[in-house]
């Protein structure tokens, strides 16, 4: 039978990007790369507790467990590991338990598990706290909870947090809601858009000035600021050598969509887990790949190519188990970021979620509303999704929330 493409216009009112200007020049040198070159006093006749994982690497392929190790007169004894792991292999939400590091001899202890702060018996024999963590820069992505969590058991327990800084991949650009903190969670600790923004180290300094964290004014906490970054560079840019910082974001295409398609994890939509595609292909058993195709392209979406795609997820160890529509093909589109500089992530993943709801309403659902409001850190999603909102008022919510938070960014702006 002959399908009726249905076109859905959605009303394009823009969540208000941010976009910030410096001198180019240089290579980027991490906070660590800095660390690694010209040393840390603070560190000397110290024993230190490392929060890291598998992304914390030098320019000179050292990794910061093996830099710190390497220092006279440091002493490395603890390794904290975030969601994923230590090594980074952990599927997302899988609990991590402790075992020793055989290079350096330290304790690893996961912070993702039965414990999510350090414990002041993981901190009996650290001086001094020392964080590294390639961040996506999406509010939900739980490294930077991991980091407040951190600096608020620095501040609790009188040791000082120093915070190696690292680009944000997705920019300087802001999108997305504020977090109603009722909605607050691990995947949302903090009252900033879903894309802040911000590097670690900016949100380090905003989480204790602005006293997001217990004893928040008691914490002594530095950033090593990065050299020759600023927040209009792409990562390709900064010569920069990309490593996944989670096992389903295999890249920048992936990191950049990330944002928005994250949303779908609140759907009976899949978001390409269980494929090599994860954040790039989406599917479901209703969808029409060239269906859906054709009527986002009629949207004309800035700096998005999409092309219809079938898949059939499976589990995928260390990636993904069990994930949605396991071993069915499924059709649904694959989506191409072309012009990072003008693609707004969160915007289409409203977009991509509305033109769902109206092409498929007898079988399109937030299948997990709860989960929907804590991603998207309001109930407004979910209420536009099922008709108590319209569309133009969550967007003109979303861009009145950007504009609210820029002065609070620029406050804490360390690249200019």
């Amino acid at each position: 039978m002959k399908r009726t493409v249905v076109y859905i216009f959605f009303p394009l009112i823009m969540a208000g990007l941010l976009s910030c200007s410096s001198d180019r020049g240089g290579q980027t040198l991490t906070g660590l790369d800095v660390l690694t070159k010209e040393g840390c006093t603070l560190l000397k006749g110290k024993n230190v507790g490392i929060v890291t994982n598998h992304t914390a690497y030098n320019r000179q392929g050292d990794h910061l467990s093996d830099v710190i190790h390497g220092m006279e007169d440091v002493t490395l004894t603890a390794i904290f590991a975030p969601e994923h792991g230590f090594r980074g292999t952990a599927e997302a939400g899988e609990y991590i338990t402790g075992e020793m590091d055989s290079k350096t001899g330290a304790r690893i202890y996961s912070i993702y598990g039965s414990t999510r702060k350090p414990t002041p018996e993981m901190l009996q024999d650290v001086d001094v706290l020392v964080f590294d963590i390639q961040d996506v820069g999406a509010r939900f992505y739980t490294y930077i909870s991991t980091m407040g969590n951190v600096m608020e058991a620095g501040a609790e327990n009188g040791i000082p947090v120093i915070i190696l800084d690292r680009p944000n991949p997705l920019g300087g650009w802001v999108e997305g809601p504020l977090l109603d903190m009722q909605w607050k969670s691990f995947v949302g600790m903090y009252p900033i858009p879903i894309r802040h923004g911000l590097t670690v180290g900016e949100l380090a300094l905003m989480i204790k000035g602005e006293g997001w964290i217990h004893e928040a004014e008691s914490l002594d906490l530095k950033v090593i600021t990065m050299k020759n970054w600023h927040p209009k560079m792409f990562w390709q840019e900064t010569g920069l050598t990309w490593i996944d910082p989670s096992p389903n974001i295999g890249g920048m295409n992936p990191a950049t969509l990330y944002p928005g398609l994250c949303l779908l994890e609140a759907t009976n939509v899949s978001e390409g887990r269980g494929t090599d595609h994860a954040f790039e292909w989406i599917g479901a058993d209703f969808i029409h790949g060239e269906e859906l195709a054709q009527v986002l392209r009629v949207l004309n979406i800035k700096g998005l190519a999409l092309e219809p795609v079938s898949f059939i997820p499976i589990d995928l160890p260390g990636k993904a188990t069990n994930p949605k529509y396991k071993n069915v093909e499924i059709e649904g589109i694959s989506l191409k970021v072309t012009d990072p500089e003008v693609f707004e992530s969160v915007t289409f993943g409203v977009i991509l979620l509305n033109t769902l709801n109206k092409l498929y309403p007898d079988d399109f659902e937030i299948s997990r509303p709860e989960w929907a409001n804590r991603l998207w850190g309001q109930e407004s999603l979910y209420q536009a999704m099922t008709g108590d909102l319209s569309i133009e008022n969550l967007m003109m919510g979303v861009r009145q929330d950007v504009e609210d938070f820029l002065p609070l960014k620029e406050k804490y702006s360390l690249y200019r």
